[in-house]
């Protein structure tokens, strides 16, 4: 088992303030030294009635940590020279007043660097920016970086716009094998781990947003601290992930992350927005990327990427684990939807006196709403159980097809609506009806709730769906999907580490934090 490092990293975590007056920037800066910052960066051109020396003074005179400073004005006419001299006049009195870093864009930069970078005092920190939309190449980042070390800037920064999660391969190839300080991320949701990974791969700076202050592809200061630990990571630090689309919903990171930690485990569990399975896997198939989750909407795509399945996974037909292996690199893909899902609907009839009995699934009525990699999870294990298994999904083929593979029987979705199921039958959602944001949707008709001895939900946020509340008042016994994630993640975290999760740990964070 890699342990964790034991001394910090030296990536500073920084928080982009965007606020329009000196006032509020003060309020923020000091808010973002409470949630974790290291500095912040201050955009002048947001400030209204911008007044360079008043402001600026002002600035610096109230600062709790170091700022980096940018000024970026939209001028009304279209003289580059003339601008760029107005800019520098500001930049060159902030660096004078006691800006710790200023940033400069790649164009102005230049510029800059053939009148001014001799007399730039050392004691504040030149950063030669490029914003660089369409990636195609790693020669591409390389000659960018040429051209920005010519500037003679103290950092280079580059900030690119990923389409699709394998561009920012380039930019953590670059991050670990460039050899002058570093600044390198893609925006956007798609480009999230470029920031959360940072770290590994030699970034000297990420960004973090102030709570309440989301930004798309930006993760919050309090969940780079807290969540994901950056402090800790090195080149070392083994990368496991969710791969899913959509994948803001997942709680994953604030269970696997502390658990990590919590064991001495050297890696870091992320959100994975995938759009191409194939060249996901044909990217990143290096060993720093170590194991994945895998989540809606590929449980049952991810199959035929798998090198070797595991005898349970394949019966299902559905993977929601992927290890790779050490010795050979070879993705094995596992399922531990199946017992979490079903030991918790098993506990909730034990704990309603039902224990004595041999099996408490045996001969029920399970009504499965949904066919898909959960659903096919939950159908195989109520087979375990003896259970007589009906199944609802959108699309009848791939309910009928489940049902002949698990003995059960299948039934148009459009027939739900109006189906009457046995006393002391069991529900088990496996759709996304009812998750954030559409919380008030519920699968089935609310006046058959009452028949139903247990009722399951699959989708975990909110913890109480609307589904579990109406179920719940109708007399039923209601198990949450967080029940079944905290169950599946304890099984993935033993294969994820090849030791035995803390389960009791894991508890007490869902229990918390969910």
């Amino acid at each position: 088992m890699g342990s964790v490092g034991l001394l910090k990293n030296s990536a500073m975590v920084c928080a982009p303030l965007m606020a329009t007056s000196v006032d509020q920037l003060i309020d923020e800066m000091v808010e973002a030294k409470s949630q974790g910052a290291d500095c912040v960066e201050i955009r002048l051109d947001a400030i209204h009635n911008f007044q360079p020396h008043k402001h600026l003074q002002l600035l610096f005179k109230n600062k709790p940590l170091p700022i980096l400073i940018l000024y970026r004005p939209i001028w009304e006419r279209n003289d580059f020279e003339a601008d760029a001299h107005k800019q520098l006049e500001v930049l060159r009195l902030a660096k004078e007043l006691g800006a710790d870093y200023v940033e400069l864009d790649l164009k102005i930069a230049s510029e800059f660097a053939k009148n001014e970078k001799s007399s730039w005092s050392s004691g504040c920190k030149l950063i030669t920016s490029c914003f660089v939309d369409n990636v195609t190449s790693k020669e591409d980042l390389s000659q960018v970086v040429a051209s920005m070390q010519s500037t003679g800037a103290d950092i280079l920064k580059i900030v690119t716009n990923a389409n699709d999660i394998t561009e920012l391969e380039k930019t953590f190839h670059l991050l670990s094998h460039c050899q002058v300080p570093l600044i390198a991320y893609s925006v956007g949701e798609r480009g999230l781990i470029s920031q959360l990974l940072g770290p590994k791969f030699g970034s000297v700076l990420l960004y973090g947003s102030l709570d309440g202050n989301a930004v798309p592809g930006l993760p919050s200061l309090a969940s780079l601290r807290q969540a994901y630990g950056v402090d800790f990571m090195d080149s070392d630090t083994k990368v496991f992930g969710l791969i899913s689309k959509p994948v803001g919903h997942s709680k994953g990171p604030i269970l696997h992350n502390p658990t990590f930690r919590h064991v001495g485990y050297n890696g870091i569990y992320v959100p994975m927005f995938v759009d191409d399975l194939k060249e996901f896997f044909r990217v990143y198939s290096s060993p720093d990327f170590a194991g994945f989750s895998v989540g809606i909407p590929y449980k049952e795509a991810v199959v035929s990427f798998c090198d070797e399945v595991d005898p349970l996974a394949e019966s299902i037909g559905a993977v929601n684990t992927i290890i790779r292996r050490p010795c050979d690199g070879k993705l094995i893909g596992y399922n531990t939807d199946c017992e979490a899902s079903i030991t918790a609907i098993e506990d909730a009839l034990k704990a309603n006196g039902e224990a004595l009995l041999p099996c408490s699934l045996a001969r029920k009525m399970f009504v499965l709403v949904g066919a898909g990699g959960a659903g096919r999870a939950l159908a195989f294990g109520a087979k375990s159980r003896g259970a007589r298994i009906v199944i609802f999904d959108i699309d009848f083929d791939r309910a009928k097809a489940l049902a002949a593979a698990v003995s059960g029987e299948a039934l148009p979705f459009e027939k739900l609506a109006s189906f009457q199921p046995e006393k002391g039958a069991i529900l088990a959602n496996a759709t996304p009806i009812g998750m954030h944001p559409n919380k008030d949707r519920i699968p089935v008709p609310e006046g058959s709730l009452k028949d139903y001895v247990v009722v399951f939900d699959a989708v975990y946020t909110p913890r109480r769906t609307t589904l579990l509340e109406d179920a719940e008042a109708a007399g039923a016994l209601i198990v949450s999907g967080v029940e079944m994630f905290l169950r599946q993640a304890i099984g993935q975290f033993n294969l994820f580490t090849g030791s035995k999760a803390p389960e009791e740990f894991m508890r007490d964070i869902v229990m918390s934090k969910f």
